[in-house]
């Protein structure tokens, strides 16, 4: 049975897309969300009970099933699990780092005029370094510094989603080895579906005795997985404009009728809506050149709790978030230029690549 003519369309422009862009407005969404948390004003503007910032996370997570997906089906197996861990770790490595040698001594100036025991008061910069490098938050506080800001002893409280995330790309690239995967959608649908359902019913997955790892984890798969489905729609029927604009309204719809795990259930429609989007939104040439949106999320809440320090949120919320912009710029940048890409083009230079993904997600 033939398709109609509106629900189809051109392929996904690998080049010709938005997608630095957007990741990096979404990355703007959660240092503006967590604004309010290092201000101390609460949780700040929220649909249906979670703050702006989770749901920027949910595009993220979309966006990644979606780019992921298809890295993991134009690559082997272990040039995938490369790209992946070059992506993700070295830039986190370095703002650990950064953050326990350049930062937190600079908290410690501040609030205690001197860096007597800085290296040996628990927890210790370099413990912080070494028991996070996994991708797995242990720690967030440094030698007892930030007991001073609104949000105390937090050196970062972004980047307990990048564990997950690898989780979610581990997921894809175990499934990615099944034959049986890479010609039908069946088993990655059925993946989304089981974590979707164990998202709506997380009490009873608690009382059966699960811990809270997991529960994060369902928290986040399934917008990665909705993403994944989508891969298979869009590399089989095209974009098209009737169903991306048609996804955009679903996705509303459900996350505002449906508490709790709407955006849950929406992934695949928010990633096709986002998707589109991302092929009429132009994006500045810089941007589309240069990925700075994954710097700009792991650096911005040192950014803000630095800016704690001497209070400016005092001068109102609109100087605290836009200097905290100029700063988090400044750091993306620099792990940009400096890290991430040098450490992404070593990694796609073990050998010649079939094209992949446009900027490596986050």
């Amino acid at each position: 049975m033939s398709v109609p003519r509106l629900l189809t369309g051109s392929p996904f422009p690998s080049r010709a897309n938005s997608l630095n862009l957007f990741r990096l407005i979404l990355a703007a969404l959660v240092l503006f969300a967590h604004s309010w948390y290092t201000a101390g004003e609460g949780s700040g503007p929220g649909i249906q009970g979670e703050n702006l910032g989770g749901w920027a996370v949910a595009g993220f997570f979309v966006i990644s099933g979606f780019l992921i997906t298809t890295s993991r089906f134009t690559n082997s197996a272990g040039d995938f699990l490369v790209h992946r861990i070059a992506r993700i770790f070295p830039a986190f490595i370095v703002c650990l780092v950064v953050t326990a040698l350049v930062f937190a001594p600079i908290a410690a100036l501040w609030e205690r005029g001197t860096l007597a025991g800085f290296f040996t008061t628990p927890v210790t910069p370099l413990n912080f370094i070494w028991a996070n490098s996994g991708l797995k938050m242990q720690h967030y506080d440094i030698a007892g510094t930030l007991s001073t800001v609104p949000y105390p002893g937090a050196w970062n409280g972004s980047l307990w989603t990048l564990y997950y995330e690898f989780l979610c790309y581990l997921t894809i690239w175990l499934l990615g080895s099944l034959a049986v995967v890479r010609r039908s959608p069946v088993i990655v649908t059925g993946v989304f579906v089981l974590s979707v359902v164990a998202y709506a019913n997380i009490d009873l997955v608690r009382r059966l005795g699960l811990n809270e790892d997991f529960v994060l984890l369902m928290r986040l798969l399934p917008f990665f997985m909705g993403g994944a489905v989508v891969y298979y729609v869009i590399s089989r029927f095209g974009l098209s404009p009737v169903i991306g604009i048609g996804s955009l309204v679903v996705t509303v719809a459900l996350i505002a009728f449906i508490p709790h795990w709407g955006g849950q259930v929406s992934a695949p429609f928010m990633a096709y809506g986002l998707l589109y989007l991302s092929t009429i939104v132009p994006q500045p040439r810089f941007i589309a050149k240069n990925d700075v949106s994954y710097g700009f999320y792991i650096y911005a809440w040192p950014m803000q709790q630095l800016l704690m320090l001497p209070a400016l949120a005092q001068y109102g919320m609109a100087v605290y978030i836009g200097a905290t912009v100029v700063l988090t710029a400044i750091f993306a940048a620099a792990s940009w230029f400096l890290v991430e890409r040098p450490v992404m083009r070593l990694a796609k230079g073990r050998r010649p690549t079939r094209p992949v993904e446009v900027g490596a997600a986050a």
